[in-house]
């Protein structure tokens, strides 16, 4: 199986599970005034990857779960937990554009500026960004709660849910400490890798989708989602940074080199200064972080970037955490079918072009 037919086994039914729910909700959006929050959510929740559902459908298979509606329903939640997560940190890094269109805050910016209404737009966009992501992570529990699985398999995976909310939470202020100290240190950027996406991507959908099939935390369980789930949400990471900088916006739908110019401090930037020459760091801290930053200025890091060997070595990292998950799924005791699709996503998670 390969990490395409691994997502697209569950993405239809994630699709329908997003649409039901969101279809619960439309009563409370009658009013016309409040129609704009739920378009938004809606465009918003069409694209993705579906990663982290699949993550965790596929942690159920792994313990013995067989297809369930309320399975899929209960992973689809990680959509809005994820969506509120996107919106929230675009708000942060004053980001444009997200999947090829404008973010949630220049939204609803210019429809403040094309309505004429008064005070400050931004402010009104950023206000009602945070507003609809806080409202999607109100809705992801919501959605989990509501699945329909067994109480007791809800109670079971109830702890690691909501330590992983917690988690992403801590994750987005480490990544906003380490642009405002500006230290690019490895262990920094491994820190921020590892709380801001590598656990609630990976490991902890993966946790959750074996916990409520199984309903215990064994030690196979703990070591299979630190070894495997741990390994592939860093690996996955590593790669969002890579693109981050060097990916086609065509699609990431994204600018190019828009990380670079909201001065984020990845494992790839702290590799390059800790490699630069005096000229290189010089250039480096002269560029990194400008909102102005142009086509010049983008190809100028990357040269560095890549001349420090800071590229090539995000990418042997990669495959060093890759080639380690891969060899702790094959001892861990799980159903062969799906062994092999959690192989197949770890390969598309951390070889992706979006």
């Amino acid at each position: 199986m390969t990490g395409s037919a691994a997502l697209d086994l569950i993405r239809p039914e994630v699709d329908r599970s997003l649409r039901m729910f969101v279809d619960r909700q439309r009563p409370l959006f009658a009013n016309p005034e409040l129609a704009p929050l739920l378009t938004t959510a809606e465009d918003f929740l069409t694209g993705g990857k579906r990663l982290r559902p699949a993550f965790c459908y596929w942690g159920w298979r792994a313990a013995g779960g067989s297809d369930d509606p309320a399975l899929f329903y209960a992973a689809a939640s990680l959509e809005l937990l994820q969506a509120s997560a996107l919106i929230h940190d675009d708000v942060m890094d004053a980001s444009d554009v997200r999947r090829g269109m404008p973010s949630v805050h220049r939204r609803f910016e210019q429809m403040h500026k094309e309505a004429g209404w008064h005070g400050s737009a931004a402010q009104f966009g950023e206000g009602t960004a945070v507003l609809l992501g806080n409202l999607l992570l109100i809705w992801a529990g919501e959605m989990w709660r509501g699945s329909g699985l067994p109480p007791e398999a809800l109670a079971a995976a109830r702890p690691v849910h909501e330590h992983m909310l917690t988690e992403l939470m801590c994750g987005q202020y480490l990544d906003l400490r380490e642009q405002a100290e500006a230290q690019s240190t490895l262990d920094g950027a491994l820190r921020v890798a590892l709380y801001k996406s590598g656990k609630y991507s990976v490991e902890q959908p993966l946790r959750l989708g074996l916990l409520l099939a199984a309903r215990a935390e064994r030690e196979w369980i703990d070591t299979l989602c630190l070894q495997y789930g741990q390994q592939v949400g860093i690996a996955f990471q590593l790669r969002d940074d890579i693109l981050g900088v060097f990916g086609d916006p065509a699609e990431t739908g994204k600018p190019a080199g828009d990380d670079l110019r909201e001065g984020k401090r990845t494992i790839l930037i702290a590799r390059a200064l800790a490699k630069a020459s005096p000229a290189q760091e010089q250039t480096v801290r002269g560029l990194l972080g400008d909102p102005g930053l142009d086509a010049d200025g983008v190809e100028r890091l990357r040269t560095v970037i890549e001349e420090t060997g800071a590229l090539a070595a995000c990418e042997e990292m990669i495959k060093r955490y890759l080639d380690d998950a891969l060899l702790a799924l094959d001892q861990a005791p799980i159903e062969e079918a799906a062994r092999t699709a959690l192989a197949s996503l770890a390969v598309a998670a951390t070889s992706r072009r979006t």
